[in-house]
């Protein structure tokens, strides 16, 4: 595995941005990938009805939760290695804290904590307001390399640089 030239923390946001609306469920949410930078990936997913699982008491669904978890820690690893693989979720642990309820964003942050030659370890936190954590996850994800990174992965989440370059040309 190569290294990717470093790239700026708006690239990567765009990258991400990128990933994430390639993914049917996480585009059709409209998840938005607020900032990367080293040390991890802020994003958000902006309220909505279709996010409750319980509505006479107006709770957020568990599985809300879980999947942006997922997302949030996943994103982490892609920015955390030296080039962008394809590491499916080995699990996922997540830790509720206190219930998620209607009207307002989910706000999610994570970062890796280490890498392996065979797995990525992140944890990452969701909340509503500063300062009030909603849940944590500790999500471990398995590195295949080649075996399951399509030729031109990290390649194909930067290509909004050629259009830019392209378009300053």
């Amino acid at each position: 595995m190569t290294s990717l030239p470093e790239r700026s923390t708006e690239a990567w946001r765009r990258a991400l941005s990128r990933f994430v609306h390639m993914l049917p469920h996480t585009r059709e949410l409209g998840i938005e990938v607020l900032a990367v930078d080293a040390d991890g990936v802020r994003m958000r997913l902006p309220w909505c009805d279709d996010l409750l699982g319980d509505a006479s008491r107006g709770l957020v669904h568990g599985g809300v939760l879980t999947m942006l978890l997922d997302s949030v820690c996943g994103s982490a690893v892609l920015r955390g290695l030296p080039a962008p693989e394809v590491c499916p979720t080995l699990d996922l642990r997540v830790d509720h804290f206190r219930p998620a309820v209607a009207g307002l964003a989910l706000h999610a942050e994570a970062r890796v904590i280490r890498v392996t030659p065979s797995v990525v370890f992140t944890e990452g936190v969701l909340w509503q307001e500063a300062g009030r954590p909603v849940a944590r996850g500790i999500g471990n994800f398995v590195r295949l390399e080649s075996r399951s990174t399509p030729p031109g992965f990290a390649e194909a989440l930067f290509a909004h640089e050629r259009v830019e370059e392209a378009r300053h040309a």
